[in-house]
């Protein structure tokens, strides 16, 4: 199963089933390597770069971002 193919099919769990999938998935993250996790960040940094760059996406700053938060939560 390709990925495109798993999370479609993730996605089409009951939330409960998908919050259990979610915590299962990221409990497995701590058994990896300080080394693969600096290198998925970096992966995941240059890919948000290559959309930035690709006009893909719009940065927000992030005092933006936190006021957004601090009025959404109030």
């Amino acid at each position: 199963m390709v990925l495109q193919e798993f999370e479609h099919e993730a996605l089409a769990l009951s939330s409960a089933e998908r919050a259990h999938l979610a915590h299962t998935l990221l409990v497995s993250l701590d058994d990896m390597q300080e080394d693969e996790v600096e290198r998925l960040w970096l992966d995941e940094a240059i890919r948000r770069d290559d959309e930035i760059d690709a006009g893909l996406v719009t940065p927000v700053p992030a005092g933006e971002v936190f006021k957004r938060l601090t009025e959404l939560f109030r």
